[in-house]
């Protein structure tokens, strides 16, 4: 805080505290309980952006990865009731990634509190399980300072959501108070016994593997990262938001050789990242005889850290300092194995997959593979493109074959796996970063959950590409439902359904692709219309990602 003072209703408070962190756009959906909101926003100088979308799954979906493109916290603005309860799964969802975000909601008025007046209901309890914090700021006195709290709190380690709702008599009071400066809350220092003990570790292994996740990303560690890796000259894998960190093609990412790396490892260090279902746990090696592999976690704050998995070592705090001390421990303690023959070993694992993935990527099959359609993407993604995921089947491939050249260009659900998020992903996309290549990858069951946020895309001139694969089915249960049961039931949609008439019918543009020889003509004519365009492939539903695991 400062020694200036702020005065206005309490809607022109919570917008000033939201501008002192750095935030530009508010997203939200129309409702009377929020209407302050929308007055600070318009008279606000210079006046905030409001983005108002057609489900607010939509806005809080926006708002999530507006904190993941930016690591500004996001803010959505939701009304009282439904409003609120429509954004709980992208709350949920901000939770699981650390995404930092703010949602303002609505609340009944409190001086009707207890009558039965409209949209009546306790949110914070709600929201609370599923949120860093969640409460009522029950006077406009307590907006500014309430709400300045929540951006501090959403914004620092380990960043999150957090819910603060206003009663809709409050919001309409006028108060006063000292003017947020949006300071940020000090760094954690990591151990430095901590930290001498991973170098030991690592100086001592002979087949280590670094993973590097989203939390690498949001704590603005991602050039630590790069330089751990090229100073040690450990291989390496990326997940989440910790994508491009190394680029695509760096020799050594071996995402390709993923079975290899952590089945015959003898160390792995995980950064910025849980040791949930997508790392096996935390349980590594035992691959082709190989033994166990001591794990190493390496977190941005102490809660993070794996409280599940057996650690040969771990260390919270800031990222940077965290791997930048890794380094200098490493070289202070003068020994620097020989990885070369195991970093050869898993290249040469990236390169045979690279070529079987040649064949997939280039497949003539009628109907399409799912992998052609990224056979002809990824030559046309921009370096500084913005790639969304939305979908199950159809977009994990787009993890196998997609791999960006730079880091914060790479948006999935992550492990919450909650589809409908990619609309909302887009339009925070094409507002953060204007100038960039956004592309949204859709499955057509995905799309079903936001399609009609295109008309929120073509009424704020956002254009964006989106690219479909349509197999007319649930693809990710259908098959494991065949394996376990010999049949499936709720698994299929609509054969060969015309989204893009859809898509044409909110204001944008698109075309149905059914010959693998007109995929690529038609991405070139989707980027290059300036308008939200949707490519609309119709795919195998038999041709099937391979997966592992089912998440369990």
């Amino acid at each position: 805080m400062t020694d200036e003072t702020t005065t206005g209703h309490a809607g022109e408070l919570a917008v000033t505290a939201a501008r002192a962190h750095g935030v530009t756009t508010m997203f939200t959906l129309s409702g009377a309980h929020v209407f302050p909101m929308y007055d600070g926003a318009v008279k606000a100088d210079p006046p905030m952006r409001l983005v108002d979308v057609r489900h607010e799954q939509t806005a809080a979906f926006a708002a999530e990865a507006t904190g993941k493109l930016t690591r500004v916290p996001g803010l959505a603005v939701l009304t009282a009731g439904p409003g609120v309860t429509n954004g709980i799964s992208a709350i949920a969802q901000a939770q699981f990634n650390g995404s930092p975000m703010v949602v303002v909601g609505g609340r009944a008025p409190q001086n009707r509190w207890g009558t039965g007046s409209l949209q009546e209901l306790d949110q914070p309890p709600l929201v609370a399980p599923v949120a860093k914090d969640a409460r009522t700021l029950p006077l406009a006195a307590d907006v500014l300072d309430g709400v300045d709290t929540a951006f501090r709190t959403a914004g620092s380690s380990h960043r999150g959501p957090v819910f603060v709702d206003v009663p809709m008599d409050e919001f309409f009071t006028s108060a006063s108070g000292p003017t947020p400066t949006g300071e940020r809350v000090t760094p954690i220092e990591p151990d430095q016994d901590a930290l001498a003990k991973i170098a030991s570790l690592l100086a001592g292994a002979r087949r280590p593997v670094l993973v590097l996740g989203t939390d690498v990303w949001a704590d603005h560690a991602e050039e630590a990262a790069l330089r751990l890796t090229e100073s040690l000259g450990i291989p390496t894998l990326t997940n989440g938001m910790g994508r491009g960190v190394l680029p695509g093609g760096h020799p050594l990412l071996v995402t390709k050789a993923r079975g290899q790396a952590l089945g015959t490892a003898d160390l792995v260090v995980v950064v910025g990242t849980p040791l949930d279902f997508r790392l096996g746990y935390g349980a590594f090696g035992g691959k082709d005889g190989a033994p166990p592999a001591e794990v190493v976690h390496v977190a941005d704050s102490p809660g993070q850290v794996s409280g599940h998995a057996t650690l040969a070592g771990s260390v919270a705090g800031d990222l940077t300092l965290a791997l930048d001390g890794i380094a200098d421990e490493f070289e202070r303690g003068g020994r620097r194995p020989d990885w070369s023959a195991w970093t050869q070993s898993l290249q040469d694992t990236v390169a045979a997959a690279t070529a079987r993935d040649h064949t997939l990527l280039t497949a003539e099959a009628d109907p399409i593979h799912p992998a052609r359609i990224y056979g002809e993407l990824v030559p046309r993604l921009a370096d500084d493109a913005v790639v969304v995921g939305d979908g199950g089947d159809f977009v994990s491939f787009a993890g196998k074959f997609v791999e960006p050249k730079r880091p914060g260009g790479w948006l999935d659900p992550g492990p919450y796996g909650c589809l409908g998020a990619g609309l909302g992903a887009a339009i925070a996309a094409r507002i953060a970063r204007p100038s960039a290549q956004v592309t949204l990858l859709l499955g057509d069951g995905a799309a079903g959950f936001s399609l009609m946020d295109v008309d929120t895309l073509v009424r704020h001139d956002l254009p964006v590409v989106m690219v479909m694969g349509n197999n007319s089915a649930w693809g990710l249960e259908k098959g494991p439902m065949q394996m376990l049961y010999g049949y499936d039931v709720a698994a299929d949609l609509a054969p060969r359904t015309r989204y893009d008439d859809v898509v044409k019918a909110l204001g944008g543009a698109g075309e149905t692709v059914s010959d693998p020889q007109q995929i690529g003509p038609a991405l070139d004519r989707a980027y290059a219309s300036g308008v939200p365009y949707l490519v609309n492939v119709i795919t195998d539903v038999d041709a099937a990602y391979p997966r592992a695991t089912f998440g369990i």
